[in-house]
């Protein structure tokens, strides 16, 4: 399964004769149909619409649909319904003139002093919903359709960019690791020895009211307590696992931005805690860096669906 970016951007237009009631001729005017999908990172699903009064009804199948389709992101779906022509202007069909007159008669039947049509009446029904915007909801959902597809293919193709940075994220984490692991032995020794360094010279300036065994001791206490206030062993486990279950869930895909967040957390918790022990110089540099990796990654898993 892919892994998705909640970042992504579509655009799809259509074009709709004015209805002319004997069937659309090459020189009826068209309308144009736009529809755009926006998507940038959220923590939920948010959707909203911008959309024309003659789409207001449309609203609920197009959550609809892109609920069904979408997990997270902040969705925005922007339609505008314009002319496609220089001329605006739909010219009414003999027939929608016919029924306009039919229904003005009935109307003066029952009102007479109600005000004739006028032709600037007459010119905005034709061109407007009532005169074929039955077509416009279908019309509407085919393009939503196209949109959400082409999102979709926008979101995947940034997913798979993002999924790769990660991986080599993943790799530069795991060459840290093993570059700390060996040195902690050698700081120990290194610990060890010197304590054992110091108590030896302070036995050879004392005047000898200490034993040589209890000095030798307190020396080997003192660089265990060392040895256990630098050990990282269990943090270094624990970044190796959570490095391998944040490769796992990458190549596994899906909805994982959320897991993905938390194990981002903790790695960042482990490093801190790898830089706090450090008790040399190389090792700190191998914390910090560290860091600055992973905080490159919790930008990126930031956008991840």
């Amino acid at each position: 399964m892919a892994v998705y970016s909640m970042t992504g951007y579509a655009s799809v237009q259509s074009k709709t004769p004015c209805p002319t009631g004997d069937g659309p001729t090459p020189a009826a005017p068209t309308k144009r149909l736009g529809l755009e999908l926006r998507s940038v990172n959220s923590r939920f699903l948010d959707i909203a619409f911008r959309l024309p009064d003659e789409l207001r009804a449309s609203e609920p199948a197009l959550r609809e649909k892109l609920a069904a389709k979408l997990k997270r992101g902040k969705i925005e779906l922007r339609a505008a319904l314009e002319s496609g022509d220089q001329d605006p202007i739909c010219e009414p069909s003999t027939r929608l003139l016919q029924r306009l007159n039919a229904i003005q008669d009935n109307v003066k039947a029952w009102l007479p002093n109600a005000a004739p049509l006028s032709v600037a009446d007459v010119i905005g029904l034709s061109s407007g919903p009532a005169a074929g915007g039955d077509n416009l909801p279908k019309e509407v959902l085919g393009l939503a359709d196209q949109a959400l597809k082409a999102l979709l293919a926008a979101r995947e193709r940034e997913g798979a960019r993002l999924a790769a940075m990660l991986l080599a994220h993943l790799g530069q984490l795991r060459a840290l690791v093993e570059q700390a692991e060996p040195l902690i032995p050698q700081l120990v020794a290194q610990q060890r020895q010197r304590f054992l360094d110091r108590w030896n010279e302070a036995m050879q300036a004392g005047d000898g009211s200490v034993s040589t065994d209890l000095a030798h001791e307190r020396a080997l206490t003192e660089a265990t307590a060392f040895a256990i206030r630098i050990d990282v062993a269990e943090e270094l486990t624990r970044l190796r696992s959570h490095l391998e279950e944040i490769e796992r869930l990458i190549r596994q895909g899906g909805d994982i931005g959320k897991r993905l967040d938390f194990l981002i957390q903790e790695l960042h918790r482990e490093a801190n805690t790898l830089g706090a022990k450090s008790a040399a110089l190389e090792l700190t540099h191998i914390s910090v860096d560290m860091k600055v990796l992973i905080e490159q990654m919790r930008e990126q898993v930031q956008n991840i669906e």
